[in-house]
C-alpha cells in the first residue's frame, strides 16, 4: 500500500506545494508545530531515511536548503530547523521548522490546525520567494 506521502506525490491527495523538481516535494504539513513547517520528501518511497539511494541522501539536504531559505525569507524567526524523526509516516522526509528557541522543536507538544486559506495563501507566498 501506498504511503500518504506517494499519495499526494502522484495527486491522489491535496498538498500545499512549497517547492517541487523531478526528484523530492516539499509542501507545508497541515498540522503545523509553527506556520511554515515544511516537509520535505524524496518522489521515491523508501521507509527509513538511511536507506534512500546514496544519490538521493546526498541531493536532499541542498533541496531543503532552498526550502529552507524561503521559509526563513517569509517566517519571521531566528533560524529554520531541521528534523528527521521518521515514525509520523513510513516514508523518508525532513521536517523544517521556523524556530526561535529549542521549544519550537518539541514534536510532543500540540500542534497548530490552521486553516485551508492560511495554508493556501502561506504556500503561494513561499513559492513566490525567489531563489538566489
Amino acid at each position: 500500500m501506498a504511503s500518504i506521502f506517494t499519495r499526494i506525490i502522484r495527486g491522489e491527495i491535496p498538498c500545499h506545494k512549497v517547492a517541487e523538481d523531478d526528484r523530492f516535494l516539499a509542501f507545508l504539513d497541515i498540522a503545523p508545530l509553527r506556520m511554515g513547517h515544511t516537509l520535505v520528501i524524496p518522489k521515491v518511497e523508501v521507509d527509513r531515511f538511511f536507506d534512500l539511494p546514496k544519490d538521493i541522501l546526498r541531493d536532499i539536504m541542498p533541496f531543503a536548503q532552498g526550502v529552507a531559505q524561503r521559509i526563513g525569507a517569509v517566517i519571521p524567526c531566528d533560524r529554520v530547523g531541521v528534523a528527521v524523526i521518521g515514525l509520523e509516516v513510513p516514508h523518508a522526509h525532513v521536517h523544517l521548522i521556523p524556530i526561535d528557541g529549542m521549544s519550537d522543536m518539541d514534536f510532543g507538544r500540540p500542534k497548530l490546525s490552521p486553516s485551508r486559506e492560511e495554508l493556501v495563501a502561506l504556500s503561494a507566498l513561499l513559492r513566490a520567494v525567489e531563489q538566489p
